[in-house]
Order: C-alpha cells, then sequence, then structure tokens
C-alpha cells in the first residue's frame, strides 16, 4: 500500500512520494495502469526516470508523464510543453515564430525581460542535411510543424536553459541513434569567428546587462559564441564585467 504520508496538492489529486520507495511504488502502480501514455505502460523505471524529472521542473506525476518522454533511455519534453515551461519562467520577455513558406524556414525568436531578442531559424535544407526530410513519420506527415518545433527547440534551449533542467524536445531525442551518443551542444569552432567590430559595438550593451544584474557573464558569453566564435580575449573582457560589478577593480 501507497504510505499515508503521500500528499494532495490544491489542484487535483495529485501523489507527491516523500522518498525513493515511495516513488517507485507509485510508478509501478502508473505503469501498469491504462491512463498513462503507450510508451510508459508496463515500464517501471522509464516511469520513474519521468517523475523524478518532472519533480525537477516542478511538475506532478501525472503531468512529468503527460510532458515528458523517455526514448533511447533519454528524458526529454514535447514541443509545447517546452513553450510551456518558457513562458512561465519568471524572466520569460516574449516570443515570436513565423514560417517562409517561399523558402521553408521556420524563424522563432526569444527573449529574456530586458535582454536581446535571439533568433533561431531551422529550414527545409538543415533537415535534409541532418537526414530529416522525407524521414518516415511526422517529418513526412508534418514537415512544416517539425520545422518549427526545431527551431523552437534550438531557441528555446539558447535563453532558457535554465528552466528546462538539461531536457532536450522529443523530435531531437528520437532523431538520436540508439546507443550512439550525440553532442547536442553547438560546435563554436565549426562557427565564423565573431566580427570585431560588432563585439565592439555591442559590448556596452551587454556590460550594462551585466552591471544591472540582468544577464550573467556566462548568459552573455553563451548567446554571443551561438552566433560567432569567440576569442579568448574577447571572453575574458565579457568576464571582467563581472570582476568590475564586485568592486575588485
Amino acid at each position: 500500500m501507497m504510505s499515508k504520508e503521500l500528499t494532495t496538492q490544491q489542484s487535483g489529486f495529485a501523489l507527491q512520494p516523500q522518498n525513493l520507495s515511495e516513488a517507485m511504488e507509485l510508478a509501478r502502480m502508473l505503469s501498469s495502469s491504462a491512463m498513462v501514455p503507450k510508451s510508459y505502460a508496463g515500464k517501471p523505471e522509464d516511469t520513474l526516470v519521468a517523475m523524478m524529472m518532472g519533480a525537477e521542473l516542478r511538475l506532478n506525476p501525472i503531468q512529468s508523464l503527460q510532458n515528458i518522454a523517455v526514448i533511447n533511455g533519454r528524458p526529454s519534453i514535447y514541443g509545447d510543453a517546452l513553450l510551456a515551461l518558457m513562458q512561465n519562467h519568471p524572466a520569460f520577455g516574449g516570443i515570436k515564430e513565423s514560417f517562409d513558406d517561399a523558402t521553408m524556414t521556420a524563424s522563432c525568436t526569444v527573449w529574456r525581460k530586458g535582454g536581446d531578442e535571439h533568433t533561431q531559424i531551422f529550414s527545409q535544407v538543415d533537415a535534409q542535411i541532418a537526414n530529416l526530410w522525407g524521414k518516415q513519420g511526422p517529418w513526412k506527415q508534418y514537415p512544416k510543424r517539425m520545422l518549427q518545433w526545431r527551431a523552437r527547440g534550438f531557441a528555446v534551449r539558447n535563453q532558457f536553459a535554465d528552466a528546462l533542467a538539461g531536457l532536450i524536445t522529443q523530435d531531437e531525442a528520437e532523431d538520436i541513434p540508439i546507443n550512439e551518443p550525440r553532442n547536442v551542444t553547438p560546435d563554436t569552432e565549426e562557427l565564423k569567428s565573431y566580427p570585431a567590430d560588432q563585439f565592439d559595438k555591442n559590448f556596452e550593451s551587454w556590460s550594462a546587462y551585466i552591471q544591472a544584474g540582468k544577464k550573467s557573464a556566462a548568459q552573455i558569453i553563451a548567446m554571443v559564441q551561438s552566433k560567432g566564435a569567440l576569442t579568448e580575449a574577447q571572453i575574458k573582457k565579457i568576464e571582467d564585467c563581472s570582476i568590475i560589478k564586485g568592486g575588485a577593480k
């Protein structure tokens, strides 16, 4: 029997296990029911992983199973849930999405309060290079939707990594070959160097964000390096803004 210590939440009946033993018991119970997604049916271990990851995102067990998918042993999140987590983040500033039918290019722009807009695009050409275009399943049935989700996934992960606890989107996880590790972090060495004139032009604004506490030096560096590789000197210059704020200089 489930422990009497399991609690309920105000919004509906949502059991909250108090320890690993109770969590495993709840996972077994849910995975044997007909109310969970088929991917969790008869899989208490996967169910437990989803519940644990959901707890990191402040989701109750049922919400976790509805919004998190364990694919090839890796937890991931559905595209619409990804959007909801970002919109519920206290630093969420806004989002704009568009689609160009002429070039089959999806665009997603997101920003944090007081921060710069960050735009990510994903096109048919990108999907073809990644061997996704025409792939059996959603990529063949709903290509526009998949392009939009991929652009959204990259944009949200770049700007709101703190809201996702390291999760990637469900469609990205499905594209990872079984037993084949994949580095989902952009390789800045393959990017062109960030233009020096643009760096000098934008540095004052970046410094102001850091001084005001709106963004950390690490966030600025990650944002800039998504557009172009920085030199060690440029990285140090941004990091020194935090030192200045602390009064060391």
